[in-house]
């Protein structure tokens, strides 16, 4: 008995110890959770979507705002996310393709004057943890004070192809493995959910990247049971829409690894892929609310800060193809969502808003001091006043010097060799017509040209991407031998 009383004074102690850290905790800087999900775009039930089942994202937006026209700073993975680490453009750093995360430091002369957003945060008092897909791979060596790691690509895979087998892409969809525990982001969540109930004596920046739904499609049965795929809606397609578009859009867009719509539509296959892309959000919208029921059920839910965003968008037979990588709104487009302390709930905000401006708003909802070295804006005036007059496009850049600007009204993109695309978003949300070439809007263009990125450095040596021509060719033609100062 006596060892019973004893056992139980002591649980009560560790959890009034436990308790009365995090309250202490509660009453500094505000923590942060940020959830990043792999080329997830807008098929989400609070964005919308007819068919995706999404309780938990769609509770999050609920709870916080939307920014339902926010624009990634490249349409791949890891470009993108460089650029929101780093708060610099792509055309600022070099990084227009592949990089790894050890070697974004010396890209060039402004990334070498960069200070990471984990390292602002741990320069400022916080204790840096991360788990996942963060960075593009995972994290820079030595940058976070705790590290789940990643595990390597995106499996699990089965032993064949289930339907797709083409060199260069992991493109495949349908059901495997047999259950949750095989998956990786299963593990990223449960080593998420351990950190939740620990105790802190300083405010912690927690990071939780999840890998689905990055191809391949693969996630357990049960999660494509919640699809009947003769149900679902295909999106709208024009299978003459490329006709309009200059030579040099057709060089960039060309990747003949990724099943093209009319392959899709020939083999009855479009359903299915679309089976496959929403049971894999489906899946990982379940392990992001694991995480944020941990967060509620915390001492730190009051003072805790959640963002939570995708690298980039993803096209499901929009514009001909299953693809990212495109300067169209199907591939730029994600969803942005911040909720917490002083952050207004179940608002959205239409403006057209840049991904990498994460990085000054977090520093800013959390009473940090500025990094004055960044190009990004914050979006902490929007989340202040939502209504709030926000004149500033947002731009997309896809390898060197060809940019999209994206405003309330106008899709603009411009390439190297000066080819023009315009789309008028109201109009044709769509982007099927291509205006660019009619006298009428000289004036608009001329407007939105002004917002292109000014400076656009050549190709950082130890960035790449072999995957198309185009972009071998270009590095090939403009990269210096070494990085650039």
């Amino acid at each position: 008995m006596k060892n019973l009383v004893r056992t139980i004074l002591l649980g009560a102690l560790i959890s009034a110890g436990f308790l009365k850290a995090a309250v202490a905790q509660q009453a500094k800087a505000p923590n942060v959770v940020m959830i990043s999900v792999d080329d997830l775009n807008d098929f989400i039930g609070g964005m919308g979507h007819p068919d995706a089942i999404t309780p938990n994202l769609d509770k999050l937006i609920g709870k916080g705002v939307l920014f339902t026209n926010a624009q990634c700073q490249s349409p791949m993975c890891s470009p993108s996310r460089t650029a929101i680490m780093t708060g610099l453009r792509p055309s600022t750093t070099g990084i227009y393709g592949m990089i790894d995360d050890n070697k974004i430091r010396e890209a060039n002369a402004a990334t070498r004057q960069n200070t990471f957003l984990h390292q602002y945060f741990k320069d400022a008092g916080y204790y840096t943890m991360g788990v996942g897909k963060i960075f593009h791979e995972h994290a820079p060596e030595g940058l976070l004070d705790e590290s789940g790691g990643r595990a390597k690509g995106f499996g699990p895979k089965p032993p064949k192809p289930l339907h797709w087998n083409e060199k260069q892409t992991s493109t495949d969809w349908g059901a495997f493995p047999e259950k949750d525990e095989q998956m990786p982001d299963f593990q990223s969540a449960q080593w998420a959910i351990e950190r939740l109930k620990r105790t802190y004596d300083q405010p912690f920046f927690l990071s939780v990247g999840f890998l689905r739904p990055h191809v391949p499609w693969h996630v357990p049965q049960k999660w494509f049971d919640l699809y009947d795929p003769e149900k679902l809606h295909e999106p709208p397609y024009l299978k003459s829409d490329r006709e309009d578009l200059p030579p040099i859009a057709l060089r960039v867009d060309d990747w003949p690894m990724m099943p093209t719509t009319d392959w899709a539509i020939q083999t009855g296959q479009w359903k299915d892929i679309l089976q496959g892309y929403l049971a894999s959000v489906s899946f990982v919208d379940h392990y992001v609310g694991q995480v944020l029921d941990a967060l509620e059920a915390s001492p730190y839910a009051k003072n805790t800060i959640v963002v939570l965003w995708s690298d980039h968008g993803y096209r499901l037979g929009e514009k001909g193809t299953f693809a990212k990588m495109c300067l169209w709104e199907r591939a730029t487009a994600a969803p942005l969502i911040f909720s917490g302390p002083n952050i207004p709930q179940n608002t959205k905000i239409d403006a057209p808003v840049e991904l990498f401006s994460i990085y000054p708003t977090l520093t800013d909802l959390c009473g940090l001091a500025p990094n004055k070295n960044l190009e990004a804006r914050s979006l902490l005036p929007l989340l202040k006043s939502p209504k709030a007059h926000w004149p500033h496009p947002a731009i997309s850049t896809w390898a060197r010097n060809n940019h999209a600007v994206k405003t309330k009204d106008y899709r603009y993109i411009h390439y190297e060799d000066g080819s023009e695309e315009l789309y008028r978003v109201k109009n044709d949300p769509n982007e099927w017509h291509n205006v660019a070439s009619q006298p009428q809007y000289a004036k608009v263009k001329a407007g939105l040209k002004k917002h292109l990125p000014t400076v656009n450095v050549k190709w950082a040596a130890a960035s790449e991407y072999n995957m198309n021509d185009y972009f071998i060719e270009q590095k090939k033609q403009q990269s210096d031998a070494s990085p650039q100062d």
